[in-house]
């Protein structure tokens, strides 16, 4: 991957989605260009039924742009194509410093593992990934070998995303 891209993976419930937007302010704080992508494992529609662009998908429309003088979107249906790879969806996006990835657990790009108490399923997934450099929690990990964070503890979480992206020292985009 060309693109700085840092990822936050867990399980269901882990606190990837709160860890992903504070991360996100922080580093936008700091003066940071930040896009994210996140995957869902599930249907999901960003559009309303009964509204313009809604009724152009329905129609059949392969790609949908609904632009504003506020923010532009762009809606792609898949029908019968496979769902894209990340590094597809990358090649999508504009330039920025850096790409916060929520999910995409077996994809090979660095990541922090978010792990908390309220989790379903607490079982590691740093033992399996090469790729997870790091564990961000809200409970003691006292048998952990990679750096261990507090969940809530985002500035030393993204001074660590900077040191370890290379981010700090020098803006990419």
């Amino acid at each position: 991957m060309t693109q700085r891209v840092f990822g936050i993976t867990g399980w269901k419930n882990s606190g990837k989605t709160t860890l992903t937007e504070r991360l996100v302010s922080e580093l936008v704080e700091r003066g940071w260009k930040v896009a994210t992508v996140k995957h869902a494992h599930h249907d999901f529609d960003i559009d309303k039924e009964g509204t313009d662009s809604f009724r152009h998908r329905k129609a059949g429309a392969s790609e949908v742009a609904i632009v504003s003088g506020q923010r532009w979107a762009l809606m792609h249906e898949l029908r019968s194509e496979s769902e894209p790879t990340l590094e597809t969806i990358l090649t999508r996006l504009a330039p920025s410093d850096i790409v916060l990835i929520e999910g995409y657990k077996r994809e090979a790009h660095l990541k922090i593992e978010a792990r908390r108490t309220d989790t379903k399923d607490r079982s590691p997934l740093a033992s399996n990934d090469p790729h997870i450099v790091a564990v961000a929690a809200d409970h003691p990990q006292p048998n952990e070998t990679l750096p261990v964070f507090r969940l809530d503890d985002i500035k030393s979480i993204a001074d660590f995303i900077e040191r370890t992206t290379g981010l700090k020292g020098g803006r990419s985009a």
